[in-house]
């Protein structure tokens, strides 16, 4: 079965691309603009990953973050942070909240599949 990626975020054209580099790589993909639409996406379906941007409508990145690791059925979710606010006090507070990995923007799309596929486990 094709594991589900989640993107959140509410900037249109970083949407619009991610899922057509992920739907290429092969993983289905869902979507949500806003944190509470992500939190409402994942109760629904779990996905595999989250790809979180930080700055969001309603809820911060850092509160989904925050919300997923505090519900044992969501343990297994993993969260990539994927966000322009790249300074170190931001990436440690993301990570302090239980995100497994942080992306900065602007990424590299090689990179982002080769750490996707790490924290999935696949090659």
């Amino acid at each position: 079965m094709t594991k589900t990626i989640l993107i959140v975020d509410d900037e249109p054209n970083i949407v619009i691309s991610l899922e057509f580099l992920l739907e290429r790589d092969g993983w289905r993909v869902q979507i949500a603009r806003d944190g509470q639409e992500a939190l409402e996406a994942i109760e629904r379906e779990p996905p595999a990953l989250v790809l979180l941007d930080v700055m969001l409508p309603r809820l911060s990145g850092y509160d989904v973050c925050q919300r997923i690791r505090e519900r044992p059925a969501w343990r297994s979710v993993r969260v990539l942070m994927l966000t322009a606010k790249g300074r170190e006090v931001e990436m440690a507070k993301g990570l302090a909240l239980g995100a497994d990995g942080y992306v900065t923007k602007p990424f590299s799309t090689g990179e982002l599949l080769a750490r996707i596929r790490a924290l999935l486990g696949e090659p």
